[in-house]
């Protein structure tokens, strides 16, 4: 309910304020629009079960005050069911090149948990992007591209807290990441990134390090990740995720068909908070996620025009090292999904 008011209040100061200015001075300040919804049908093959389920329902606002001010704000008013704020920060660009950033926002690391929904390949994200490195917080942010050479630093400083733990969370250890990401000419990318999290269980540092290779109809990516837990009590966790996709240019209503299959793994996965044992009272650091294998394979029919719609049929298979870790969705399963990605720049 409190939300919903403060999205009431927000819409009605947005409608007060483009009746109290000129048609000029709107187009200063009003954001670009887009938005991102996802809507799937899954069929899992172990129980026979059906799903529907609209995994994303997002809305953006882009804009700049000021030349070298910028914002943006994004909410998620359909993640799986809940409503999200996911981007809230303000930016500067002193110099060209580099932007300052503060607020809430995504971490700059990794590569494809770094992906929004709209640019994913797969109807689900892979493990390294769901499970073991996707990591929102609230902090301050820095990134700069070069002029002369074909390279991007980003690095930030951040709470820790997550989303949700921002009035009454203060803290002597801030959370830190930072990418660089190289561009060569041949359509080949390399990206490298590492980034400290501060769970009750202790320090995690995540290393990720990988490559992306666009060149005529075929995209190849492999990224590699490792999740070390600095006291110990838990073992250190690796994941990969590589992937191939074709596309074939088509005429008629769909402008493309891509062919994908893609291989992801993880070893056993803790978040690093802590649990205790109630027969013991000792506290210890649970196995949130089993480790597992998985190939996906699928095709994805695109449409481009005004906006952006994919089309995608996925089949995945699992291997667990132990199934009885398995969750209900995260067994072998048809997927069918749609994606409209609608952009829209003010004039």
């Amino acid at each position: 309910m409190e939300k919903k008011t403060i999205l009431t209040l927000l819409l009605g100061a947005f409608a007060l304020g483009l009746n109290a200015q000129s048609d000029s001075a709107r187009l200063s300040w009003l954001p670009d629009i887009s938005g991102t919804v996802r809507a799937k049908a899954e069929y899992q093959i172990n129980e026979q079960a059906t799903r529907f389920q609209v995994r994303n329902a997002r809305v953006a606002l882009d804009g700049r005050i000021i030349k070298g001010i910028e914002y943006r704000a994004e909410i998620d008013f359909s993640d799986e069911g809940r409503m999200r704020m996911l981007d809230a920060y303000v930016g500067l660009r002193p110099l060209k090149g580099f932007r300052i950033r503060l607020g809430q926002m995504r971490v700059p690391y990794s590569i494809d948990a770094h992906r929004s929904p709209h640019l994913q390949y797969f109807a689900n994200r892979s493990f390294i992007a769901k499970q073991v490195g996707d990591v929102r917080d609230v902090g301050l942010a820095l990134d700069y591209s070069f002029d002369k050479i074909p390279l991007k630093l980003e690095g930030g400083l951040f709470n820790g807290s997550g989303l949700t733990d921002q009035k009454d969370y203060w803290t002597r250890s801030l959370n830190f990441s930072a990418k660089a990401q190289y561009m060569l000419p041949f359509g080949l990318t390399l990206q490298g990134s590492v980034q400290k999290i501060s769970p009750t269980g202790g320090a995690i540092y995540l290393y990720d390090g990988g490559m992306t290779l666009q060149r005529g109809r075929w995209t190849v990516e492999a990224e590699y990740m490792r999740k070390h837990y600095s006291r110990g009590n838990f073992p250190n966790v690796n994941a990969v995720d590589a992937f191939v996709c074709y596309g074939l240019p088509l005429r008629g209503p769909f402008h493309k068909l891509s062919f994908l299959a893609r291989f992801d793994m993880m070893d056993d996965h803790s978040e690093g908070v802590l649990a205790k044992d109630e027969s013991t009272g000792l506290e210890y650091l649970p196995i949130d996620d089993g480790a597992r294998k998985r190939i996906t394979g699928g095709m994805t029919l695109s449409f481009v025009r005004q906006f952006h719609a994919d089309l995608r049929l996925n089949y995945e298979k699992y291997f667990y090292d132990d199934i009885s870790r398995a969750l209900p969705s995260e067994r072998d399963k048809i997927v069918l999904e749609l994606v409209v990605h609608f952009p829209y720049k003010k004039k």
